[in-house]
C-alpha cells in the first residue's frame, strides 16, 4: 500500500511540475502578439521560453507513461475515454512546436502571422483541455462496474472540468505574464507589466470559484482550508510584487498559485483515482488501479534515482539561461522621444 500511495503521490507531483513549468510557455505563447506588436518585440517574447519549452513538455509524457506503469487500470479508463479529446492535445502540441521551429524559416510577414496564430491557438486551447481532463476525475465519469467508460466526447465536457480549464487558462496567462517581466526589458517587459493586475483579477475570480464548487463535491465543508487559500494570496502577492518590481517573487506566487490549484484536485480525488458518475461503487480507487507491488517497488528504486537528476538538470537549464533578453525601448510603431522631439521642432 505504501508505494501505491507514493505513486499517486510521484503522478500528482508530475502533473503539478507539467503545469507549472510549462503553464509560463503556455501563458508567453498566448501573449506573445499582445505584448509584442512588431515581430522583432514578439520574438523577444518567443525566445524568453526557446530554451525551455520542449524539455517542460517531457512532464506530460512522464505523467502519462507513471499512469500507465503504476495504475494501468486508470490509465485504461482515463485515456480510452479522453480518446477524441487527445487528438485535439496532441494537434495543440504539434501546432506549438512546428510554429517554434518553422515561424523564422520564411521572412515575410503572411508567413510569420500564420505561426503567431498557430502558437496562440495551441497555447490557449492546451491549459483548458488537460484542465477539462484533470476536472473529471473528480467531477465524475460514466463508468460501469468493469471499468469501462460507457459515456461519449459530450460526456467529457462536464461544467466543473470547464471551469478548471478556464481556471488554469487564466493562472497559465498571468505566470506567462510575470515570466516575461522576469525575463524581458524594455517595451515588452513594460506590456506584460501592464497585463498583471487585470491578469490576476481574472485569476482571483477563477480561483474562488474553482476553490468553493471543489469544496462542494469534496464535501470538506463551507470554509477553505490553507491548500484552497493560498492560491489566491499568491496571486495578490503576485500583482503586488510585480508593482514593486520583484519579478522573481512574483514568478515564484504565481507558480506557487498553479502548483496549489492543481495538487488540491489530487488531495480531493484521494484515496479515488477515477469518481464515477453512474454510482460511486464504480469509482476507482489506489488499490484497485494498481500494479503489482514488485512492478511498484523496482519503479520506485528508478524514481528516486533517476528524479532528483532530471530536476538537476532543470535547474541547471534555468540557471544557465536566466539572463533577460533585451527588447526595444519604444515601440518601432510610434515615434521615439528623440523623434518627436524632433518633428516638433
Amino acid at each position: 500500500m505504501a508505494f501505491q500511495i507514493f505513486w499517486f503521490i510521484l503522478i500528482a507531483v508530475l502533473w503539478t511540475g507539467f503545469f507549472v513549468l510549462e503553464g509560463f510557455d503556455f501563458g508567453v505563447g498566448a501573449l506573445h502578439t499582445v505584448v509584442g506588436k512588431t515581430d522583432i518585440e514578439r520574438r523577444v517574447a518567443i525566445n524568453t521560453i526557446g530554451p525551455f519549452w520542449d524539455g517542460n513538455e517531457v512532464w506530460l509524457i512522464v505523467a502519462g507513461g507513471a499512469t500507465f506503469a503504476a495504475f494501468p487500470a486508470w490509465y485504461a479508463t482515463w485515456f480510452s475515454a479522453l480518446y477524441l479529446a487527445l487528438v485535439l492535445v496532441l494537434f495543440g502540441l504539434i501546432i506549438r512546436g512546428v510554429s517554434f521551429e518553422y515561424r523564422g524559416k520564411i521572412d515575410t510577414p503572411r508567413w510569420k502571422s500564420t505561426w503567431s496564430i498557430a502558437l496562440t491557438v495551441g497555447s490557449l486551447m492546451l491549459p483548458v483541455l488537460l484542465g477539462v481532463a484533470i476536472g473529471d476525475l473528480l467531477y465524475g465519469l460514466p463508468i460501469d462496474s468493469s471499468g469501462e467508460y460507457t459515456g461519449s466526447f459530450w460526456n467529457l465536457l462536464t461544467p466543473y472540468g470547464i471551469w478548471v480549464g478556464i481556471t488554469l487558462l487564466s493562472l497559465t496567462l498571468l505566470h506567462g505574464s510575470t515570466f516575461l517581466t522576469l525575463r524581458t526589458t524594455g517595451i515588452v517587459n513594460d506590456r506584460a507589466r501592464r497585463l498583471t493586475k487585470p491578469g490576476a483579477l481574472v485569476a482571483i475570480g477563477t480561483v474562488l470559484v474553482f476553490t468553493i464548487w471543489t469544496q462542494a463535491l469534496s464535501d470538506k465543508g463551507d470554509i477553505p482550508g490553507p491548500l484552497q487559500a493560498i492560491p489566491l494570496i499568491a496571486i495578490v502577492a503576485a500583482a503586488w510584487a510585480v508593482r514593486d518590481r520583484h519579478d522573481g517573487w512574483a514568478f515564484t506566487a504565481t507558480a506557487v498559485a498553479i502548483a496549489l490549484t492543481v495538487v488540491s484536485i489530487f488531495v480531493d480525488l484521494y484515496p479515488n483515482v477515477m469518481v464515477s458518475s453512474t454510482t460511486s461503487k464504480n469509482n476507482i480507487t489506489v488499490a484497485d488501479a494498481a500494479s503489482g507491488s514488485y512492478a511498484l517497488k523496482v519503479m520506485t528504486i528508478v524514481a528516486v534515482v533517476l528524479f532528483p537528476v532530471v530536476l538537476a538538470y532543470q535547474l541547471w537549464n534555468f540557471h544557465v539561461f536566466r539572463h533577460r533578453i533585451a527588447s526595444p525601448r519604444v515601440s518601432s510603431e510610434q515615434p521615439s522621444p528623440e523623434a518627436a522631439t524632433q518633428e516638433t521642432a
